[in-house]
């Protein structure tokens, strides 16, 4: 017996707004599958008014119930069953953050969840993750947003710690990182990984997962700290129209990278890693396998 049901993940970040939808097939008496059918990304850079501002633009904000409606009206031309929306760092930190969510509500009928940094690395864990640190390895985590950048350590196939600082592209684009930021993350991503021999990274995010792409690697092979120290003196030595223009990158991604590719690089050297892994996982991933966890959280109660 095959059962499928399409959910809706709505990621709003500082640097892009996402819409996954994912058909969730279950089969009985095996494991359930979660098939990404869609998705759209909608480069609205809310980091760039909240991090100089303190709050999102009007025009910014339009432009997030256009999206938001758009978003609906797509999750109901795909059957979407269930949806949830979380905001990141950027709507937590705007002054007019809940305001615009609830003006989002009533005018789009998406409720908006505005989620802290422990929720965001809780809901990613979620994810198929689990598979990739399921044994007696040692990874940190790290997924690199526009507003910040989280971290997790997996021992054991267990979750040993996590933290949140606030050090994203957007805001190292805009020089609003305090170098005091640089040393904190670098004395608390030592402090924590000194007791282990062998350490890997797991990258996570849009930037990672573009230079994965670059890279031509197959899916689940590792990148070398030398590729990624390679590639980050590529992209320093071309222009930002150079990116566009020869490396094909999109206009909101060519910016972007630099500092992305700074933050990864940094992390596998404090840590020691010679390698960082990228499964292409991600908040919106999360928020399916939350749902569905939910779902049947929700069943084994009826029962």
């Amino acid at each position: 017996m095959l059962h499928l049901e399409k959910y809706g993940a709505i990621d709003i970040g500082s640097n892009a707004i996402r819409l996954l939808v994912a058909t969730v097939v279950e089969q009985e008496g095996k494991q359930t599958l979660f098939k990404k059918t869609s998705l759209v990304r909608v480069p609205i850079r809310l980091g760039a008014d909240v991090f100089l501002e303190g709050k999102i633009s009007d025009t910014n904000a339009q432009r997030m119930i256009d999206a938001m409606n758009a978003f609906r009206l797509l999750m109901q031309t795909h059957n979407v069953k269930r949806y949830k929306a979380c905001a990141t760092s950027a709507m937590r930190e705007a002054a007019n953050g809940q305001l615009i969510a609830d003006i989002i509500y009533k005018e789009a009928e998406i409720f908006i969840n505005i989620i802290d940094g422990k929720d965001e690395a809780a809901i990613i864990a979620s994810t198929d993750l689990k598979s990739l640190i399921q044994n007696d390895r040692v990874f940190l985590y790290v997924d690199v947003g526009g507003g910040s950048t989280e971290f997790t350590i997996f021992a054991d196939g267990h979750t040993i710690t996590s933290k949140s600082f606030k050090l994203g592209t957007v805001r190292l684009l805009n020089d609003m990182v305090e170098d005091t930021m640089w040393q904190q993350m670098e004395e608390w991503i030592k402090a924590e990984t000194k007791q282990y021999k062998k350490i890997d990274v797991i990258g996570s995010g849009g930037n990672i997962n573009s230079i994965y792409k670059n890279s031509g690697k197959k899916i689940g092979k590792p990148l070398s700290y030398f590729y990624l120290a390679s590639f980050y003196d590529l992209i320093r030595s071309y222009t930002l129209e150079e990116r566009i223009v020869e490396m094909d990158m999109n206009p909101d991604r060519a910016d972007v990278i630099v500092p992305a590719t700074r933050i990864y690089l940094s992390s596998m050297k404090w840590a020691g890693a010679k390698s960082i892994f990228v499964p292409k996982i991600g908040l919106s991933d999360g928020i399916i396998k939350s749902l569905y966890n939910e779902k049947m959280a929700r069943e084994l109660e009826v029962k």
